[in-house]
């Protein structure tokens, strides 16, 4: 609460400095939405087009559950019509109240309506990088945007949100809608006939389970290196060595915001193939298909 009080005082302090320059500022510019992280932008951008201006609030290369915001971006979230949360991501659970507090103004919208979600035991994950813990609220597993499946509720939830706060442009954000749907389902027909392959795997290995619903979708078998959201100890790294190979797992990905030397370990131990992905990452339909083309047997093998 310390925390939050002295990035309000901040960010008043900014705000307050800020006012000369922004009665310079145009009139006409567009409305602001505010998201939670990149793939949301991407969704968000899709079919709103250029009728408003979409930002996120967890930067690139940064984790949605440990983040603080800046005092800057306190100032900036005053000036959006509106926020959507993914979710149930840490960075909602911990902040969706402060700022609704420090904006009360703004209207939310939860995108995971609808959604199936997944739960499991609730757990806290360590990251390495920077020490912090986050929870995972009421046990919901909060990766939903990395489904095709979902990923078209979500598009349904943006456009209802559009419809609400912009009620003169329907048509424009169904049409965009529209498009949005029929690459999402051109990207599942592609993840479908990719995994279809003869040979391809069944299993993979990640640090983070940030892949719970594509297998899900896909009927895979998502084997996760965290132990109970910390680092695993040596008898779970046996263990998953062991798994690994009665699996027949020949791919571990790895994420840029997890430590990987756990993954290293277990893939010089069983022959695996190490793949980067970055399920944070705006190119949300390129991210589907490089995690699909890792399982398939001409990229496990290379």
């Amino acid at each position: 609460m310390k925390k939050f009080c002295f990035l309000l005082l901040i960010a008043t302090l900014l705000f307050s400095c800020k006012q000369g320059g922004q009665q310079n500022k145009k009139n006409d510019d567009k409305p602001v939405i505010t998201v939670t992280i990149e793939p949301l932008r991407y969704f968000t951008e899709a079919i709103a087009g250029d009728r408003f201006t979409v930002v996120s609030m967890v930067p690139k290369g940064t984790s949605p559950e440990t983040y603080d915001p800046t005092p800057q971006q306190l100032v900036e979230l005053a000036r959006s019509k509106a926020y959507f949360r993914i979710g149930y991501i840490g960075f909602e659970q911990t902040w969706t109240d402060k700022l609704t507090d420090n904006a009360p103004h703004l209207q939310f919208f939860d995108m995971s309506q609808g959604v199936d979600l997944i739960y499991d035991n609730t757990h806290v994950h360590h990251h390495a990088a920077n020490e912090k813990e986050h929870q995972h609220a009421i046990g919901v597993e909060p990766h939903i945007w990395n489904s095709a499946v979902n990923a078209q509720i979500i598009a349904g939830n943006i456009l209802s949100a559009l419809r609400n706060i912009d009620k003169g442009n329907e048509d424009f954000y169904l049409e965009r809608y529209n498009t949005l749907c029929r690459k999402i389902e051109h990207t599942d027909s592609l993840i479908r006939q990719t995994l279809a392959t003869p040979g391809a795997d069944h299993a993979f290995m990640i640090y983070h389970p940030a892949l719970s619903y594509f297998a899900r979708d896909y009927g895979l078998h998502q084997i996760s290196i965290e132990e109970g959201g910390k680092e695993p100890s040596p008898a779970h790294l046996k263990a998953l060595i062991d798994l690994c190979q009665a699996e027949d797992v020949r791919v571990i990905f790895v994420q840029p915001e997890f430590d990987k030397r756990n993954a290293e370990t277990i893939a010089q131990q069983t022959e695996t193939k190490v793949i980067p992905i970055n399920p944070l990452s705006y190119d949300w339909e390129e991210e589907m298909l490089n995690v699909a083309k890792a399982l398939a047997p001409q990229a496990a093998t290379k």
